[in-house]
């Protein structure tokens, strides 16, 4: 595929997805390398415009410079963002009463510490879509409470398990106990997300190095 036809298949795709606006969103492609640029109208947008040329079959990678920019509308102050934060935290029931927010600028922080992968980016999700947040970082903490026993073994049968994945093009180890190191070529960004997904689902993960490339 031609870099100038995926650049097509990410404008249409852009066009075909209703839950942004992707109309200041710029695309360039070089050698299936994508760079966004332009504005969205709130971080959640932007997140979904990602996601968005990440479906897009020969998308290798993503440059992002996209600003967020909420039209016409006043700025929500650091304090109210972080109570509806911490409010929306404690109503998620996936979501454990360790999580510590930060909000500057309309930048959230999350710290803190969870026992599972799952729990951690149940937070990133839940604060994300939040008006008048402009970023997120994620730096909560995992501590499994389960002790690692087999990892390897674990995340290998899942993937096996996994319709998605062919589970013989990856490769699989894990260092000092409870760290997970992937290997190999995927198909896709669903797929690659499906190996992480399996690697952190594995009682006693706390680190998963993904090496994982896209064909």
């Amino acid at each position: 595929m031609t870099d100038s036809q995926l650049r097509q298949d990410i404008i249409d795709e852009f066009e075909f997805d209703p839950t942004f606006d992707g109309e200041h969103i710029g695309v360039a492609v070089d050698k299936n390398v994508v760079s966004l640029t332009g504005h969205a109208t709130s971080y959640a947008q932007k997140v979904a415009a990602i996601a968005a040329a990440r479906r897009v079959k020969g998308v290798h990678a993503i440059a992002e410079n996209i600003e967020v920019r909420y039209p016409f509308q006043a700025k929500i102050a650091d304090d109210q963002i972080a109570k509806r934060a911490m409010d929306i935290l404690k109503w998620d029931v996936l979501v454990p009463e360790t999580i510590d927010v930060l909000v500057q600028d309309g930048w959230i922080t999350l710290s803190g510490v969870v026992n599972w992968f799952y729990e951690k980016t149940a937070a990133e999700d839940d604060v994300r879509k939040l008006s008048g947040v402009n970023g997120v970082t994620n730096s909560i903490t995992i501590k499994p409470h389960l002790e690692a026993s087999n990892i390897k073994t674990k995340i290998e049968l899942a993937l096996k398990r996994h319709a998605e994945v062919e589970a013989n093009a990856i490769r699989v180890s894990v260092q000092n106990g409870n760290k997970v190191i992937l290997d190999g070529k995927v198909d896709n960004w669903d797929e690659r997300r499906a190996v992480e997904n399996a690697a952190w689902s594995a009682p006693g993960v706390a680190f998963v190095e993904d090496h994982l490339t896209i064909r």
